[in-house]
């Protein structure tokens, strides 16, 4: 059984959307038929994120089982490590790890098994940076400059990575961190000599969101990416002026 585990606190506005993306992979005939099941923690939600769940509980049928537990952490760490340990009680043999804000591919799963690795780190894309309201294009950009989206890179997303159960008990699993939990996770599985594919191949679309969730986290990296974008193209436009000057 793969266990796909998708934190949340107050997601309503992305949940529905990556509950559907996320089932429509664990459908995927490449994974012959091996049952998934998505656990989706909500974390101190206030919202409709619950009811979501239960609607594609019920929707989901005998292939593909959804459930969700409540916690009350702020703590993303600790989020990820109740959703695992409930995964695993289940039967878990692999571990997939995406956020309640991100789409995952049709073939997102079956990309991760096919690589055949301990510890799989796939990257993350954008669709959508109006978020951003007048840096969009700029900000794009510089992402786009700035960013390995490719095989080989050294990138570490949450939104985007696969582990085998065996590995994660390993390595001790998720610390109790509000962010970077998952480079914690990466450092402790390397410690242990597990087998790593870096790749793009697992294909996940994010959100580019202003209001960031976890101080580190791609969110807020994206918003140090819009300061550096803007200094960017201050100096680019101070520049020819300081030229004819």
């Amino acid at each position: 059984m793969i266990g796909v585990v998708i934190p949340a606190h107050n997601e309503e506005l992305y949940l529905d959307t990556s509950l559907h993306a996320a089932r429509t992979a664990a459908a995927n005939q490449a994974l012959h038929g091996e049952t998934v099941h998505i656990t989706v923690v909500l974390d101190s939600c206030t919202d409709n994120s619950r009811a979501i769940v239960e609607r594609h509980a019920m929707q989901a049928g005998s292939a593909c089982g959804i459930d969700y537990l409540c916690v009350d952490a702020r703590n993303v760490g600790v989020t990820r490590a109740a959703g695992v340990r409930h995964v695993l009680e289940l039967g878990a043999r692999w571990l997939a790890f995406t956020d309640a804000d991100t789409v995952v591919s049709p073939t997102w799963l079956s990309a991760q098994l096919q690589l055949n690795v301990d510890v799989v780190c796939g990257t993350v894309a954008v669709s959508d940076w109006s978020p951003h309201r007048y840096n969009a294009s700029t900000l794009c950009e510089y992402f786009n400059n700035s960013y390995t989206d490719a095989d080989g890179h050294r990138h570490i997303h949450g939104a985007n990575m696969g582990v085998s159960a065996n590995a994660y008990l390993r390595a001790g699993g998720f610390a109790p961190l509000s962010c970077s939990e998952d480079v914690a996770l990466v450092e402790a599985l390397q410690r242990t000599g597990a087998r790593f594919a870096w790749s793009a191949a697992p294909r996940v679309t994010t959100s580019a969101r202003c209001d960031a969730k976890a101080r580190g986290g791609f969110g807020d990296t994206l918003l140090r990416y819009a300061e550096s974008a803007r200094a960017v193209l201050k100096a680019a436009t101070v520049a020819p002026l300081a030229t004819r000057v």
